[in-house]
């Protein structure tokens, strides 16, 4: 038993001074690695691929220069003192040429120290040039405005922005019942004066065809005024060919002989109307 556990002991102090005096490593793709001599940031960087360094003296930091995604949850107050929440889900990269600088002076944990305050501090500061109601109706604006905000901020420390997005936006209770009421209010609004546009139109329509109506009676009065032959036409479409049963004075006579050889002429046709 005793001799096992010399040999496991023996085995793990090996793979310790082969990993520690080892003086060949590798940088996978997407990285980057720092070489510190002593804990002292050197400013070489290694690339994709393999590398030599001095054992125990060089140490090399692996940091990842690959698109990442930062999603966080910020609140924030509008212009009209609204209460917002908002998640916002931010794409970037650390610009390889200055990796060495930001673990030297941020270290590996840039996402907590740097980029989620950045993020918190630019949203409150663009969400306040908005009201809430702006803040729906142009969101592609806010959301650009707190694009150009991060960059200003980051950019300068080796953060490159690559995209970012507002996943959602949420509202206090109350403001979210004055807009359902508003909404309901346009909505009624709209509604009437379509009903109203309807009933003008209908009224224009019933204007039109009574003008045209009264047109057709000007013109058939004038024909029957210059052609005494088309009243006697008339009366002759409504006589039922029976002459009456009582009669006093004189029977008026309708020429059915002349109207039959000499027809009155067609009365003109109505004016068309608007």
């Amino acid at each position: 038993m005793k001799r096992l556990i010399t040999t496991l002991t023996v085995l793990i102090v090996a793979v310790i001074l082969i990993s520690t005096l080892w003086p060949l490593g590798t940088v996978g793709a997407g990285q980057r690695g720092i070489l510190t001599r002593w804990g002292a940031v050197t400013g070489k960087v290694y690339g994709e691929g393999l590398f030599v360094r001095i054992p125990v003296a060089d140490k090399i930091v692996i940091m990842d220069v690959k698109i990442q995604k930062e999603q966080v949850e910020a609140s924030a107050a509008s212009k009209d003192l609204q209460s917002v929440s908002s998640i916002m889900a931010l794409n970037f990269h650390i610009n390889p040429d200055k990796v060495a600088s930001i673990y030297q002076e941020i270290g590996t944990d840039y996402r907590t120290r740097l980029i989620d305050p950045a993020l918190q501090e630019s949203v409150k500061s663009s969400m306040a040039k908005y009201t809430a109601e702006e803040l729906i109706t142009k969101r592609e604006a806010v959301r650009d405005d707190i694009k150009n905000h991060l960059t200003t901020k980051l950019q300068s420390r080796g953060i490159e922005i690559d995209d970012f997005n507002i996943v959602d936006f949420s509202f206090s209770r109350s403001f979210n019942e004055a807009i359902e009421v508003k909404v309901t209010a346009e909505q009624s609004a709209l509604a009437a004066r379509n009903k109203l546009e309807q009933i003008k139109f209908e009224a224009e329509q019933k204007v039109a065809e009574a003008k045209g109506k009264a047109e057709a009676l000007r013109i058939e009065a004038a024909a029957l005024k210059d052609s005494p032959q088309i009243l006697q036409l008339r009366t002759l479409e409504k006589w039922d060919g029976r002459l009456p049963s009582v009669m006093s004075g004189t029977v008026p006579f309708l020429d059915v002989g002349a109207l039959v050889a000499n027809p009155p002429a067609p009365a003109p046709a109505p004016a068309p109307t608007n």
